[in-house]
């Protein structure tokens, strides 16, 4: 199912919870309001508040809350692209070009920081304190994600299992408490609660394996961002993983010598290695287990549309191509 179908159950919701961000991110300081503005104007498929307010829906939640915790989550995405775009000296997202590129890495950085506080101070104004907790414990986690990830450039010796325990933190967490979060709103039934975490940490896993994918497999017109932009930021993800696993000689030790430099020069040679090892059929098959997982979790939640797009939404993850 295409992503508008999805999107149309919440339509109203997401764009109260734009609407909600705006109203939160006024500043007299005309910078901040310009790149903010800049940011959310380059698009995003919204997905993880799309997660938390179908997740809140899904267990008949009453009430404003959802639009409030939907722009939280939204805040610490954005604030984490800022700053990964800065760590990564990315030139281009989503087909634009990045903030740094346009105000400097110091203004992305202090904007991205802007962020993060304001996404706190709306969860702390919520009153709910095991919300709060959780949101607490996983900003942490997420930012140990990306550190992590940062000590591991230029690593060709990354084990699988490294590999998912960066991805599970950096990407993963914040789809996690999406669904949590938005479950939370609405109920304190553990089993409840805890199916649709289940759910958002295997749809993240997903997500990101695709992402990950993506970067060796579709142009940058596709995915608007550059193609083989990982290997240059010496990121060693499950595609290069597999590949490695599967070659030797010289193969082998040019995938290794590109992650040690982080050098993208021989990027059509690296591709058709990636090729002939399937390893991009590996990495989206491990995302549909995931995929496959996370709608499994759905099971004990009750049988509704806003069930439903969830697991649609887990089907449209491992399908895109964007």
């Amino acid at each position: 199912m295409p992503l508008e179908s999805i999107r149309a159950l919440v339509s109203e919701d997401i764009e109260s919870t734009d609407q909600y961000i705006i109203s939160q991110l006024e500043s007299n300081i005309p910078m901040i309001t310009q790149m903010i503005e800049y940011v959310l104007a380059c698009g995003g498929k919204r997905v993880r508040p799309m997660i938390l307010l179908l997740s809140a829906k899904a267990l008949a939640h009453r009430g404003q809350e959802h639009i409030a915790l939907a722009a939280v989550i939204e805040l610490i995405h954005t604030a984490t692209l800022l700053h990964d775009d800065v760590v990564d000296g990315s030139t281009l997202r989503r087909g634009n070009q990045t903030a740094h590129t346009i105000w400097g890495k110091n203004a992305s950085v202090l904007v991205g920081d802007f962020l993060y506080s304001r996404a706190f101070q709306t969860v702390v104004d919520l009153r709910h304190q095991r919300i709060l907790d959780i949101f607490a414990k996983a900003t942490h986690y997420i930012a140990e994600g990306e550190i992590l990830q940062l000590i591991n450039c230029n690593n060709p010796d990354t084990t699988e299992a490294f590999y998912f325990d960066i991805i599970q933190r950096k990407t993963a967490k914040l789809f996690e408490i999406s669904s949590q979060l938005g479950a939370l709103l609405a109920t304190n039934a553990e089993e409840e609660v805890n199916a649709l975490r289940d759910y958002g940490m295997h749809l993240g896993l997903a997500y990101q394996l695709i992402d990950d994918a993506l970067d060796y497999s579709q142009s940058a017109k596709e995915t608007g961002k550059n193609v083989g932009q990982d290997i240059a930021d010496g990121k060693t993800t499950l595609p290069l993983i597999h590949a490695m696993r599967k070659s030797k000689g010289k193969d082998l030790d040019l995938l290794r010598d590109a992650i040690q430099t982080g050098s993208s020069k021989k990027l059509k040679t690296i591709l058709q290695i990636i090729e002939s090892t399937d390893a991009i059929k590996y990495t989206a098959d491990t995302a549909k287990e995931h995929s496959e997982r996370a709608k499994a979790a759905l099971s004990i939640i009750p049988a509704s549309s806003y069930r439903q797009a969830l697991e649609n939404l887990s089907d449209f993850v491992v399908s895109r191509n964007y």
